[in-house]
């Protein structure tokens, strides 16, 4: 199969870089005992923009931490995003040995360090969880009078090649889109966004002929008819709208899923890390959490620790081998 990816990661990749570089590690709570920890104002960094699936994670877990009284001190959290979550992480990066400084995962963070010179891995980090896993809806503007998924092969076939859009670059989102266009036989010109509100409005105006995004991202717009959602990438129903078909209901096998997880900066000391590990624990098995979950379709998933570590580690080889299959990875 034949495609084009349109990125704009150099920009981005050098402010990451020469943050990374230039902070140097402020060694948050280094001196710190265990019994003193938490103590500070909590960086907490989203690595991509408002709207998102990782901000409204990020946010929804912050407020269950504010809720319950988890966390007793303030916690800062800011939007970083750019370069398919090199930025945000890249900051991140920065705090070496900083028990005060937080994020949460997505495909992105195990994917770009494969494409682009990040100066980092996941492997860098010290990781706290994963929590849930994130499916995805393909969809396309109802303008475009397409309702079904076999509709939508036929048109994409008949314009040689279609123009589409997810979030990031070489990314799950791109790695969906590039599996269904080579199994279904038609070409694809890939468009990252690092806002999901861009990507939707591209869809929206005509920029775009599909997208694949997130249910907690799109539903609104599928239920008010601004959408039209042809194929879930999950292996069962989405629950909300079983009606859509599942890539698997349709053919198509090992769709990936977008890891749902937090993660500490690098050299975290292990009292952080413990704390993190625990408080997290309580935030999954809150009555908030299980109706975040519910609301926004995602599936329960929680490995801690080691297992966590030997998630990403097998998620790490999938995805690069997909995207070596794909061409995107030399």
């Amino acid at each position: 199969m034949r495609f084009r990816i349109r990125s704009a990661l150099a920009a981005a990749l050098a402010m990451a870089l020469l943050t990374a570089c230039g902070a140097g590690s402020t060694g948050g709570g280094s001196a710190e005992s265990a019994e003193d920890y938490p103590s500070k104002q909590l960086d907490w960094t989203i690595a991509f923009g408002p709207g998102g699936g990782n901000d409204i994670m990020a946010r929804t877990m912050v407020d269950i931490l504010k809720k319950k009284k988890l966390y007793p001190e303030d916690i800062r959290m800011e939007n970083r995003d750019g370069g398919s979550g090199a930025t945000g992480w890249g900051h991140l990066f920065s705090k070496r040995g900083d028990g005060y400084a937080i994020s949460t995962t997505s495909g992105s963070f195990i994917t770009t360090p494969m494409q682009a010179k990040t100066g980092w891995t996941w492997k860098d980090f010290t990781p706290v969880g994963l929590m849930a896993t994130d499916n995805s809806l393909f969809t396309v503007n109802p303008k475009s009078n397409i309702t079904t998924w076999e509709a939508w092969v036929d048109s994409a076939k008949e314009k040689g090649t279609v123009k589409v859009g997810g979030i990031g670059t070489v990314n799950v989102d791109f790695i969906q889109h590039a599996m269904l266009a080579q199994q279904a036989g038609y070409k694809i010109d890939y468009v990252p966004f690092n806002e999901e509100g861009q990507l939707i409005t591209s869809l929206s105006s005509g920029a775009l002929d599909a997208i694949v995004s997130n249910p907690s991202e799109v539903v609104g717009q599928i239920d008010a008819k601004k959408m039209n959602a042809l194929l879930y990438t999950g292996k069962k129903p989405l629950p909300s709208h079983p009606h859509i078909p599942t890539g698997e209901s349709l053919g198509y096998e090992d769709l990936p899923s977008t890891p749902r997880g937090l993660i500490l900066a690098p050299d975290a000391p292990e009292h952080a890390q413990k704390w993190w590990t625990d408080t997290m624990k309580k935030v999954v098995a809150t009555p908030e959490w299980k109706a975040y979950l519910k609301k926004n379709d995602l599936t329960p998933d929680e490995r801690w620790g080691d297992d966590f570590t030997a998630y990403l580690q097998e998620t790490s080889g999938l995805l690069e081998t997909k995207l070596r299959e794909q061409g995107a990875l030399k």
